[in-house]
């Protein structure tokens, strides 16, 4: 704590003893304690918002009044939602998070006004007491990404080469002991050869063939994480049920969530529409987040999958009740090879992104430790870029 905190402490403490000048001189400082405190943080170049529980914006210093369009005077009287509506379509609050506390969302989301901005979103809950009242807020941080997506191309060479050194390294480790166990084992199978005739000869071949079986498919998948993430192929897109594919995918693993002990619910409402998309890569996208949800709960947990749209996007939803994603994992959630798995690559949710992305689409994260996680899948629907057309014709 600050001298000049702590200086300012005992005086409130003391604010009873103290005369009419004395006021006077503690009205002064505490002006200069906010000018200063204010100017401190409209200095920051990210936005920093204060919201309540229902979205009413009760603090927004100069850069977050300038990415939303949020006029000074509208503080304390405007709701988040009417200006980050796309926020407000991604949070899912009647699932899993009811209560006292609320998850950690982190978010990139492309806002139309003042201009359009793609703006990375960070929103933790807060809690405070208020004449002995219980008070939930939030805050929110964003920054905007803008520069940061239209240089890509610039950087592109750069970036490439370093993230194939970084993965390559990865890989190599990875790929060193399946492929000793396998030369281990085709020795043993060498040795065994001239035993053909001795039945328990036999069945150590086979014991040592389906061990270099295992090591080589553990091998494969290695290898297709790792060309999926260096050479990503464009999305081959064609109209596509989402339900179908997820359908598909739960059928896969069903024996895998049964061997879990979990249980699952499939909330579909409504029809959902078609979306343009490649189904291949969808299908990645689907197993790669059932799997992760899966492998986060214990036995008696349960996934639930949600789905709904609008008039612009369809949404898919992965309620799980795992043990959550710390706030430290979540920010380096898309990061590769970070994972908080034992024996996992650490490239699965990195390769999820950049399929939502190269489909214009979002992947967001929602957690609570303890709790359990939401992952949101947000598709454009297939009449959002018609209408994006006409609207860019209209403009001129």
């Amino acid at each position: 704590m600050s001298a000049r905190t702590s200086n300012l402490d005992r005086i409130l403490g003391r604010l009873d003893d103290l005369d009419s000048n004395s006021l006077t001189v503690l009205v002064q400082r505490l002006v200069r304690e906010r000018s200063l405190l204010t100017t401190v943080i409209n200095s920051i170049r990210e936005g920093l918002l204060l919201i309540s529980e229902n979205g009413l914006i009760e603090y927004a210093n100069a850069a977050g009044r300038s990415l939303i369009g949020l006029k000074e005077d509208d503080i304390g009287k405007a709701i988040l939602w009417k200006y980050v509506p796309e926020l407000s379509h991604t949070i899912h609050h009647d699932m899993n998070f009811s209560g006292a506390t609320a998850p950690t969302i982190s978010r990139e989301l492309e806002i139309a006004y003042p201009e359009r901005r793609i703006v990375r979103i960070y929103m933790t809950p807060i809690a405070t007491t208020e004449d002995n009242r219980y008070n939930r807020q939030f805050i929110l941080l964003l920054t905007d990404i803008t520069q940061d997506k239209l240089t890509v191309e610039e950087r592109v060479e750069n970036e490439k080469i370093s993230s194939i050194m970084m993965l390559a390294a990865g890989v190599a480790h990875e790929l060193g002991n399946p492929l000793n166990s396998i030369n281990i084992h085709l020795q043993l199978i060498r040795r065994q050869l001239a035993k053909l005739e001795n039945e328990s000869a036999s069945e150590k071949i086979d014991k040592a063939v389906k061990v270099c079986s295992g090591e080589v498919e553990r091998l494969d998948g290695i290898i297709k994480n790792f060309l999926e993430a260096i050479r990503p192929s464009p999305p081959n897109l064609i109209e596509i049920n989402l339900l179908d594919i997820l359908e598909e995918v739960l059928e896969f693993l069903s024996q895998e969530i049964k061997n879990s002990g979990i249980g699952t619910e499939v909330i579909l409402g409504d029809k959902l529409p078609s979306i343009n998309a490649d189904r291949d890569q969808i299908k990645q996208v689907f197993f790669n987040v059932s799997k992760n949800s899966i492998q986060a709960m214990e036995p008696g947990g349960e996934l639930k999958i949600t789905a709904r749209a609008d008039g612009d996007y369809v949404y898919i939803y992965f309620a799980d009740t795992g043990k959550g994603i710390d706030p430290e994992s979540m920010a380096r959630l898309f990061q590769p090879y970070f994972t908080t798995k034992l024996g996992g690559h650490g490239l699965g949710m990195m390769i999820c992104q950049r399929i939502m992305r190269d489909h214009g689409g979002q992947i967001g994260v929602d957690s609570r430790e303890g709790k359990g996680t939401i992952v949101t899948l947000q598709f454009p629907r297939r009449t959002r870029r018609l209408k994006m057309l006409a609207s860019e014709i209209g403009d001129c």
